[in-house]
């Protein structure tokens, strides 16, 4: 059963406290006995501790409340699975209102929730002050440090790109008729008429039954390079000079080499290779038409490296650009990518395995507000709890 709270603090804390200033001030004399076990002062010790940081942080928080009521306005912007609207209880939730509710209970405040449309529309309101603090997943980053203060932060992830799923057959049809591919095709047959047309002119006056005159010469020359440099050796075209033996004896030595590498360019063409094999590092990226959220830190990044992203008003936006071919791939955070695909149906698109970049999320507050020093220890606290453990 749950103890009795006392104005926003559970009455054990209380006991624990009286215990303990009692007996600073008023020690046992030497006859005195104990009235309670060990045990049980270890848990009225720890109990003592815990109201200690509790009353400091409520403290902090006092002073930092704008109102006469101490109400912490806090600013929230749709972001599942981190913020998710409120539902049939009226109340949002989300991984960062689960984390919130950990600490909330030690707070002597009351808590107000403000909603926001777009992420640039919330960050304005914390550096201006028309919120108290923000627990959306915003990211730590040098530009909005000087806008905002942070707290520690409460959840790490990394920044990643979602691609349309590739069907295998498809992707080896894609690269059957590339660029690249009919490049090394033309390339080795281009290599095969030189070496006929030189086999051809050296023999067409004195070996004419092989390599006859006129076009089928040409054709015959061709045919004579191709068995060669292939090691089938069919035997029904060879030279008969000199000069044409000189000529196959060399180019039965040069084909071994130049056939390897043209058959390498060849292979290489024809592999299947998807989006995600293509970009190594996010310099990668420049070369594909990317789309993030407009003002995230996603934005930021991607400009930084060069590339220049279309921004959509929300993440949801952006994947559905990309579900209909307007966009290459979509970067963004992991976690909240990951969710997005969950909800899609068909199961069009594919989440990378790789991050671009290491993501920090942390609460947000106005500069210089007192907020940060008050929750920090509470953040912390809640960082360590199994309950936090067990959700991650």
């Amino acid at each position: 059963m749950a103890e009795p709270r006392c104005g926003g603090w559970q009455k054990s804390h209380y006991e624990a406290f009286v215990y303990f200033s009692l007996s600073l001030f008023w020690p046992p004399g030497p006859k005195a006995q104990p009235k309670v076990s060990p045990t049980n002062h270890l848990i009225m010790q720890a109990r003592f501790f815990r109201f200690v940081l509790v009353a400091l942080a409520g403290l902090l928080i006092s002073m930092a409340g704008r109102a006469q009521d101490s109400t912490i306005t806090i600013g929230l912007k749709p972001a599942p699975p981190f913020v998710m609207e409120p539902g049939a209880t009226g109340k949002p939730s989300g991984l960062s209102l689960e984390f919130w509710d950990l600490i909330n209970d030690d707070l002597p405040a009351r808590i107000e929730y403000r909603y926001f449309s777009s992420l640039d529309s919330l960050l304005a309101a914390v550096h201006t002050g028309q919120v108290d603090m923000s627990i959306n997943p915003i990211t730590v980053t040098d530009e909005r440090m000087k806008r905002m203060d942070f707290s520690q932060p409460f959840y790490i992830s990394g920044t990643t790109l979602v691609r349309p799923a590739q069907n295998s057959f498809m992707a080896f049809l894609q690269n059957f008729f590339s660029v690249n591919f009919w490049r090394a095709a033309a390339l080795l047959l281009g290599v095969l008429f030189i070496v006929g047309l030189i086999m051809w002119l050296v023999e067409r006056k004195r070996n004419e039954a092989m390599f006859h005159r006129g076009l089928k010469g040409l054709g015959d020359g061709f045919w004579w390079s191709a068995v060669t440099m292939t090691t089938v050796g069919y035997g029904d075209k060879a030279p008969a000079t000199p000069g044409g033996r000189v000529v196959g004896f060399v180019w039965m030595f040069a084909a071994i080499l130049i056939i390897s590498g043209i058959t390498a360019s060849i292979a290489s063409s024809l592999t299947v290779q998807t989006l995600e094999e293509k970009i190594t590092s996010v310099e990668d990226l420049r070369r594909f038409e990317t789309g993030t959220v407009n003002g995230s830190s996603t934005e930021g990044f991607l400009k930084l490296y060069g590339v220049r992203p279309q921004s959509f008003a929300s993440i949801e936006e952006a994947l559905e650009a990309l579900r209909q071919g307007k966009l290459e791939a979509v970067v963004y955070d992991r976690p909240i990518l990951k969710h997005q695909l969950q909800q899609m149906v068909p199961h069009d698109l594919a989440l990378s395995s790789q991050n671009l970049k290491t993501d920090y999320y942390s609460f947000a507050y106005p500069r210089g507000s007192q907020l940060r020093a008050a929750l920090d220890p509470l953040i912390v606290r809640g960082l360590k709890s199994e309950v936090w453990a067990r959700g991650q």
